[in-house]
Order: structure tokens, then C-alpha cells, then sequence
């Protein structure tokens, strides 16, 4: 495994299988790892292709493993940006940290994704959009 990030807050880490494992620590920990595991869980509930995907949990040791969603990205327009979080706010989240340092770009298809949800926050009221597709 090979470490990302090592901080006060998380140890997230890469497998040489591709999955990331994340550590939460330090003040309110478990209501971190909570809140990140609920969202992963609706954001996949409601069909959001740009987050990773809760693969396991495990709430003794604080732990999570995911999917990957590609590498970081260093620079991006603001404006673009910005419509990718609030692409996420259509799914029923608010991220809460909308920086650059959690979106990461997908290159099997091109897409730019989401990471980080310990901090986002469900809207009230979400109600999914019809597309008028059968």
C-alpha cells in the first residue's frame, strides 16, 4: 500500500489492487466516518457515477475502503469547478469542502470526480429528477 495522505484528520492509502483505504482519527472521528459512509451509501442509492463507491466498512476500526476515482488534479478552471460540485447538489449532497484538493480526474472515461464526504451534508427534501425516460 502506498500513502496519499497522512494528517491529523485521516491516513488514506492506495492498494496495489487500486482501492483506497481511509483511516479516520483525531476530534469527532466516528461521526466523520459515519457521515462518509451515509453519503457514499445515498450517492449510490441515487445513481452518482462520479464518487467512489463504498466497498467496505468498518465502524471498530474507523475504517473505509472505496473505489478509485482517478488521480488529483492540480489545476482546473473555477468555473468548471464549481459545476461539478454543483452537478452533486442534483444527487442530494452538498460536499461542504468544495476544493480542489477533492476532485480527482477518472481517465479510463474522462470524467472528473468527487472525493472526501465526511463534511457534506444530505439536502432536505431531495427529490430525484424525471427525465421522462422509460
Amino acid at each position: 500500500m502506498r500513502d496519499v495522505k497522512d494528517t491529523l484528520r485521516a491516513r488514506v492509502r492506495i492498494g496495489f489492487d487500486g482501492r483506497v483505504q481511509k483511516t479516520f482519527r483525531g476530534p469527532k472521528a466516528d461521526k466523520r466516518y459515519a457521515n462518509e459512509v451515509r453519503v457514499l451509501r445515498v450517492l449510490e442509492e441515487r445513481g452518482c457515477d462520479f464518487v467512489p463507491r463504498l466497498l467496505s466498512a468498518d465502524p471498530e476500526k474507523l475504517m473505509i475502503v472505496t473505489s478509485n476515482c482517478g488521480q488529483r488534479v492540480d489545476h482546473l478552471d473555477d468555473e468548471r469547478m464549481k459545476e461539478i460540485y454543483a452537478e452533486l447538489e442534483a444527487f442530494g449532497v452538498r460536499h461542504d469542502d468544495p476544493e480542489m484538493r477533492n476532485v480527482t480526474y477518472r481517465q479510463s472515461d474522462g470524467r472528473f470526480c468527487l472525493i472526501d464526504f465526511e463534511f457534506a451534508t444530505l439536502l432536505p427534501g431531495f427529490q430525484p429528477h424525471d427525465d421522462g425516460a422509460a
